[in-house]
């Protein structure tokens, strides 16, 4: 298996280098040449193993270059019960006979971004091993919430790598930014930038795109590389749980074998549900995928438009995770509805940076419609949302998930479509607890709150036990408390390495 850039403008290469460059070096992303494909009769031949099993199988298409034995082995570090706190590492709940949710957050920081960055920093270390890479590896990552958490604790104390990871300075809750600031390790760093999200994303590929700071690393013994969904390694394993989630459908006979199901994801940088495309194109039987946003709702836009526009307000939204108006794998995605028109993607993506806005083409447009509806919800609605699931199913949900399950709701109405839907809850509802709490008991019951206070009390109220995760934020010692401008990432790179 080869990987190509969406650009066209490097050569192909194994799975091993995309993992260890994360992103092409003259910009653009890596994607595989060609998607395998899993038949109908090895799908069945997966139906009732477990999510380790489907992962061995799943990965090991994509990864040709690593031998049987070293996935194996980066899947018994990832997926084990030290890391996750059920056995099923995302079960599904039934909500009512037609939607199952499928929690995402059991692993050890309470988010999504764990199913991958529990295993990729063995992808990596595999992958500078096999190349043979003589340079100490510098992870740098840009989080609008969760990708820092779990990132830091997938990276941390890993030899030969350190990781430094830029979050939007006030752009996260009190929790996320904790958990990234108390985190312990000898190799992780982090760093509060003024701006928002985009600003951090930019800033981080700038610095990726810039070949001569590049070769001025590289001559003090430095190389850098990816943890966020830019790297094809972290999202990969994204597609093992829609495979493990329909399997699970099959096994639990809610469908029979071929049976079409919906995936709704919340969406912010497109990484997830494009994991869940090249499900779709690898053979799972998949109807519909729904984009669900918040009030940031850039990309809901683009598909009822085609055009793309970045030119409008930044919203921060009690959904933070999905405040981005620069989704960056949405390349990737469109490199596939084009075709792999490299030139067009080039065109397209150069507009985007000069100009804040591209269109997309017709045909363009109607591929992609024969598999994504997308749609929003707005702030108020997200609360709602929040209050109705727990009242008519006694269930929890998060932020992000309730802009999903909004979604959906208006999805079905407007098509009437009743094929059996997954939600991908991709964060547990005690991540973003002053919102859950407000949404679930009004104002009054957060006002002279902090974060732990209101986690305590949404324990007695949901019956939930509040994350290990997320246990003793406040009493854990404040590592970091570095603040930074967007243009000083250089700088602050150089004086975190001693340079």
């Amino acid at each position: 298996m080869k990987y190509v850039s969406t650009r066209g403008n490097f050569d192909s290469v194994n799975a091993a280098e995309a993992i260890k460059l994360g992103m092409v070096p003259p910009g653009g992303l890596f994607v595989p040449e060609g998607i395998p494909v899993i038949d109908s009769k090895k799908l069945i031949s997966l139906a009732g193993k477990g999510y380790r099993e489907i992962a061995r199988e799943i990965l090991g298409m994509f990864l040709t270059d690593y031998l049987p034995e070293e996935i194996d082995e980066c899947i018994q570090k990832a997926y084990n019960d030290n890391n996750f706190d059920h056995p099923d590492m995302a079960p599904l709940y039934k909500l009512d006979n037609s939607s199952y949710v499928l929690e995402l957050w059991h692993g050890p920081t309470a988010a999504f971004k764990d199913m991958a960055l529990q295993i990729m920093p063995h992808f990596l270390s595999r992958a500078i091993e096999k190349l043979g890479v003589d340079r100490e590896t510098v992870i740098l990552v840009a989080t609008s919430g969760d990708t820092g958490k779990a990132a830091l604790e997938g990276f941390k104390n890993v030899p030969g790598i350190k990781i430094i990871v830029f979050y939007p300075y006030g752009g996260v809750s009190k929790v996320q930014e904790l958990q990234m600031t108390t985190t312990d390790g000898d190799n992780t760093y982090v760093v509060a930038v003024r701006g928002n999200f985009d600003d951090c994303q930019n800033a981080v590929k700038q610095v990726f795109g810039d070949e001569a700071y590049n070769s001025f690393l590289a001559e003090k013994g430095y190389e850098l590389s990816s943890a966020n969904s830019i790297n094809w390694g972290r999202l990969l394993p994204q597609i093992v749980y829609y495979f493990w989630a329909y399997l699970d459908l099959v096994g639990k006979k809610v469908v029979s074998q071929g049976d079409k199901v919906n995936f709704v994801v919340p969406t912010g940088n497109f990484g997830n549900i494009l994991a869940g495309y090249y499900a779709f194109r690898m053979g799972l039987p998949i109807n519909k995928l729904i984009c669900a946003s918040n009030e940031n709702r850039v990309l809901t836009d683009f598909f009822a438009t085609g055009t793309y526009d970045r030119n409008r307000e930044f919203i921060k939204t009690v959904s933070p995770s999905m405040d981005i108006l620069i989704s960056s794998n949405l390349e990737r995605f469109l490199f596939e509805m084009t075709g792999h028109d490299a030139g067009k993607i080039s065109e397209w993506l150069g507009q985007l940076n000069r100009e804040g806005q591209f269109q997309a083409d017709e045909n363009t447009r109607r591929e992609t419609e024969r598999i994504l509806s997308a749609g929003y919800a707005s702030e108020e609605e997200t609360l709602e949302t929040i209050r109705t699931v727990f009242e008519k199913y006694g269930y929890t949900v998060d932020t992000h998930t309730a802009v999903g399950v909004k979604v959906y709701s208006d999805y079905v109405r407007e098509t009437g479509d009743r094929t059996v839907t997954v939600l991908d809850a991709t964060a547990n509802p005690f991540k973003f607890n002053r919102a859950v709490l407000e949404a679930l008991k009004g104002e009054d019951a957060i006002a002279g709150k902090d974060e732990f206070e209101i986690l305590r009390e949404l324990e007695k109220i949901t019956g939930m036990e509040t994350h290990r995760g997320l246990k003793n934020l406040d009493s854990r010692p404040v590592k970091y408390d570095r603040v930074s401008d967007k243009g000083d990432i250089k700088k602050d790179i150089e004086e975190i390495l001693g340079l």
